[in-house]
């Protein structure tokens, strides 16, 4: 997993509440079990047009915002389904953070499995953010996790909150199997130590 330490990006105002799973990825692409390739159908159905053009008003097709890599989003982002192809597509489309005054548990912890940073924050900081958000490419925002700040286009710092071992896992590339990778060489001196004591294991 890449490592999250800081970045300045372009953030995109998405001021809806209850952002479901099934909005950030439709049931229909759930087939796959890769983590790659489903950005492209990320917010599919709010996205695109039923005859498959875009739809100019969502705001991740307006030119300002392609390139976006954080969301500033309503309460309870990420609600529904626990499908772990939601972060995939939100990953796979660009996405490094999402700030929200709220998200399900499950959508949260799995944001930090696939590389990406879930920010909680008041609904006033929110309403900075989304402010900020809303005046295009122009206007980048910081996000620095060792420091735990938000920095918005106009200088204004603001700091978050984040669990100790999730930030050292994003801090450090780690995902579930690059956590137990590290303990090789104790898991090694265990089974050796086991084979020895009991050979007909």
């Amino acid at each position: 997993m890449e490592k999250f330490t800081k970045f300045t990006g372009i953030a995109a105002p998405m001021p809806l509440v209850n952002i479901d799973t099934d909005m950030i990825i439709p049931k229909g692409f759930l087939k796959t079990i890769k983590r790659t390739g489903l950005g492209v159908h990320a917010f599919d159905e709010m996205r695109y047009n039923t005859d498959g053009s875009e739809n100019p008003d969502f705001v991740l097709n307006k030119p300002a915002y392609r390139a976006t890599q954080i969301l500033v989003a309503g309460d309870n982002f990420g609600c529904g389904s626990s499908r772990e192809h939601a972060p995939w597509a939100l990953a796979d489309f660009g996405i490094k953070v999402v700030i929200s005054t709220s998200f399900a548990d499950i959508f949260f912890n799995n944001c930090f499995k696939n590389g990406m940073l879930p920010i909680v924050l008041p609904q006033e900081q929110v309403d900075i953010l989304m402010a900020d958000a809303e005046r295009g490419e122009n206007a980048r925002v910081t996000v620095d996790l060792d420091a735990q700040e938000i920095t918005t286009s106009d200088g204004q710092v603001i700091s978050f909150d984040v669990d100790a071992f999730k930030k050292h896992c994003l801090l450090n590339g780690l995902d579930d199997i690059g956590l137990t990778l590290e303990k090789a060489s104790s898991i090694q001196s265990f089974e050796t130590r086991m084979a020895a004591q009991r050979p007909w294991v």
